[in-house]
């Protein structure tokens, strides 16, 4: 079992979305690391590439709609994984679609979560995922 810091995988391409998401987590007081990948590959890379990090993250906070590889695959690739399969995964998308929201669930999403438009929105659901997924939802302990 590692003794790193646990730390949050947000996983987006929208430059946008990840500072109000960064700022978001400050505001609430959500003081874990976070790393962030800017498209599907670079985050498959993180996780499974030569320079990946030993330790996994406590959450992923997965969009679905990147460039390279789409957040379905990387869903995919991650359940798919030994090593990784059981990391809760988040879907952090603006998609509407209710096709991305069966799929992310049968391709094993933990949680769906529709990006509120507004950042007072915003803040309450970043407070509520840092709450649970941090604090109170109990980690797998590593091997």
């Amino acid at each position: 079992m590692s003794n790193e810091e646990p730390y949050i995988l947000l996983v987006e391409d929208n430059p946008d979305d990840v500072s109000l998401t960064l700022r978001a987590f400050k505001k609430q007081n959500v003081v874990n690391r976070v790393e962030v990948a800017g498209d599907g590959a670079e985050a498959l890379e993180r996780l499974f590439g030569v320079q990946s990090d030993p330790t996994l993250p406590s959450v992923i906070l997965l969009d679905l709609k990147l460039p390279k590889v789409d957040g379905i695959e990387v869903l995919k690739k991650i359940r798919a994984n030994e090593r990784t399969k059981l990391i809760p995964i988040i879907v952090l998308t603006s998609s509407k679609e209710e096709v991305d929201l069966v799929r992310s669930y049968e391709n094993g999403a933990n949680s769906y979560i529709r990006k509120p438009v507004e950042f007072k929105d915003f803040l309450r659901a970043v407070n509520r995922l840092g709450v649970y997924w941090m604090l109170l939802n109990e980690r797998i302990p590593e091997k």
